[in-house]
């Protein structure tokens, strides 16, 4: 055995209390440290042809590599949808790793039936009890998955198989959306489909929900042709809802695979007073959610869910004489594009254990009334709101000459503070700014914290 390895075995369990000790450092500071940090290189590192060992390893990464790092785990980060890690989902990726189980199939441990159990936890919170899913790295693959199976539903109503024929023997492909996330366009290009296949529906005035009537009539024009409808459960830049129960009633007149895309807006499932955003949502074919945002687990993990499991299997089967065949409930391996998988689903399990559908509520409650907070604080002075806060996002913009320039400089100043971390959309034609709360530590004092660093930035910019 080599050298460094043997020494680490040997002294395994007081390196990994130097690993703890380091976390907890991190841990304990991550209210402090910079939000944001811009990008310094730190230079090249000849490669190790002979190892340090664990704790050299461990030096060198704080000394080198973690001042570097942003707080991005912290209760100030407000850029894109980010949320942070629960003690008990921490707890759970450190086992993840520690395990290190391959949950792809279920022929050599309890693994899979984790994950069964977990994916069936989560899709009570949002109503899906008829829906069977599975983990994925992320919102990306998760509304892969969900139109990779409605490619496959669409070769089912023109009588072929994609899984089988190739998406050649589909013919032209309509992907209809008011206004679909990139991860949408993304994945039609890598199933094959083409981005040109996604051909956006007009909005309601004012918004980023999409006017069904003008639905209705994109889908009228195919003159009964199947296509792929996807919906928004919470548009990033405003966090706007599609009428999910309107769009799932066209059904009735024409043929086509709804995928709804909730990677972080479904979780309006959890707070009463913002549930009816989601009405419709379990009449959805596939569901996107996207859980390192609002259940705040470690990254990767998401969760597709779909009603048609059976073109799911058809899709990803890996056949193969080592692997058991798909009867019954099939393993994961034939359900999701990786074979290799990590145990994703373990950190949900600790975090929902430990916290229960009231702790996640009471987090995605808090951050709801977050983004109003500071809403109320940009409403005046150099700042206006450019929509409603619907959810957890406030979408503003300067009051005076809002350029692309002005708007860059003032994210530049923000960053620059360390303060906080906001992202810069561009909504109705408007060069904007936008906050997303999602994180579990996000206080009232973060807010105002949060909104000063803003207004001072706002006031600087020339």
């Amino acid at each position: 055995m080599d050298e460094n390895l043997a020494i680490d075995r040997a002294e395994l369990p007081a390196l990994l209390d130097a690993v703890r000790a380091s976390a907890m450092e991190v841990l304990a500071g991550i209210e402090s440290r910079p939000v944001a940090r811009a990008p310094k290189a730190v230079g090249a590192e000849e490669f190790p042809e002979q190892g340090v060992g664990l704790r050299q390893a461990l030096a060198r990464f704080e000394e080198r590599w973690a001042p570097g790092f942003s707080g991005s785990a912290g209760p100030r980060y407000f850029g894109f949808v980010t949320g942070g890690a629960t003690p008990a989902s921490i707890a759970g990726d450190w086992l993840t790793a520690a395990f290190d189980q391959n949950a792809m199939s279920s022929e050599d441990s309890t693994a899979s039936e984790l994950e069964q159990l977990t994916v069936g936890w989560i899709g009570r919170l949002f109503g899906l009890s008829e829906h069977t899913g599975a983990f994925v790295s992320g919102a990306t693959m998760s509304n892969f998955v969900g139109l990779a199976i409605g490619r496959e539903w669409l070769g089912e109503q023109l009588g072929v198989s994609v899984a089988q024929d190739g998406v050649g023997a589909l013919g032209p492909v309509r992907v209809l959306s008011g206004t679909p996330h990139s991860s949408i366009v993304k994945s039609v290009s890598m199933l094959g489909m083409g981005r040109t296949s996604v051909r956006p529906v007009p909005t309601l005035r004012g918004r980023e929900a999409v006017d069904v009537d003008a639905l209705a009539a994109a889908l009228d024009v195919l003159d009964g042709r199947p296509a792929i409808v996807v919906a928004n459960a919470g548009t990033v830049n405003t966090v706007d809802f599609d009428d999910l129960r309107a769009i799932a009633a066209l059904r009735q007149r024409y043929p086509f695979w709804l995928h709804v895309d909730g990677a972080f807006g479904a979780f309006a499932a959890l707070a009463p007073s913002h549930a009816e955003l989601v009405d419709g949502l379990a009449e959805a074919d596939s569901v996107c959610v996207d859980l390192h945002k609002w259940l705040n687990v470690p990254y990767d993990a998401a969760v597709q869910f779909t009603r048609r499991r059976d073109l799911q299997l058809r899709v990803f089967l890996n056949a193969a004489a080592y692997l058991t065949a798909p009867v019954g409930t099939p393993d994961f391996g034939h359900l999701v594009p990786e074979n290799s998988r990590r145990l994703r689903a373990l950190t949900a399990w600790f975090s929902l254990t430990a916290y229960g559908r009231t702790g996640h509520r009471d987090i995605v409650q808090r951050n709801i009334s977050a983004a109003r907070r500071l809403a109320d604080q940009l409403t005046t002075g150099p700042l206006r709101l450019v929509a409603p806060v619907r959810l957890n996002v406030a979408c503003f913009t300067l009051t005076d000459r809002p350029t692309l320039e002005r708007i860059d400089a003032m994210v530049a100043a923000v960053a620059d503070g360390g303060e906080t971390f906001i992202t810069p959309p561009v909504y109705a034609g408007v060069p904007a700014l936008r906050a997303a709360f999602s994180n579990w530590r996000t206080t009232d004092s973060d807010v105002d914290r949060a909104a000063k660093a803003i207004i001072a930035a706002a006031n600087e910019i020339p």
